[in-house]
Parts: structure tokens; sequence; C-alpha cells
């Protein structure tokens, strides 16, 4: 399942989905609704009133941090329950 804003880039005509691929697409004017703006507090919370002498130096932070993000941590933060459930294989 990929889940798409309805940016007009996002379906062009002739769009080809590979099989498998389930297009998921967010109500119009919901940006509140893409599961990964929730992520984005967690990721800055190390970068927070700190400086970085240099791009290296903040990748190295926000690569630890990425790091530290636990399934259980990421599931509390994206999971909402207008979220469909995935297709199971029958």
């Amino acid at each position: 399942m990929l889940v798409l804003d309805n940016a007009g880039w996002h379906t062009p005509e002739g769009l080809a989905v590979p099989e498998g691929v389930r297009l998921v697409f967010l109500p119009p004017y919901t940006p509140e609704l893409q599961p990964a703006e929730h992520l984005w507090p967690l990721l800055d919370e190390p970068l927070v009133n700190n400086h970085f002498d240099t791009l290296d130096d903040l990748d190295a932070v926000l690569a630890e941090r990425c790091d530290r993000l636990d399934r259980a941590t990421i599931a509390e933060n994206t999971k909402f329950h207008w979220w469909p459930e995935p297709i199971r294989p029958t």
C-alpha cells in the first residue's frame, strides 16, 4: 500500500502501478492526515536548540535518532482509526 495525497504529479495519466501495490489517496485538504507528518517531532527532538557545524554532524545525529526509533514507537505515532487494514493474501 502506498499512501498519496491528491497532488497532480502523484496521479499522472497512464501511471503504471506494479502488481502488489495498492494506491490509497488521502482526502483533499487534509495534510494533517499524512501519517509521516507525525514522525517529524520524533526526528526533530535531538535537533532542537542545537547548532551543527557541518551537514555530516547533522546527518550523524539524525541517523542515530532513526536507528533508535523502534517499530512500536513508529506504530504508536502513525496508526490511526481510519487507516485501511492491510490486504492479507487468501
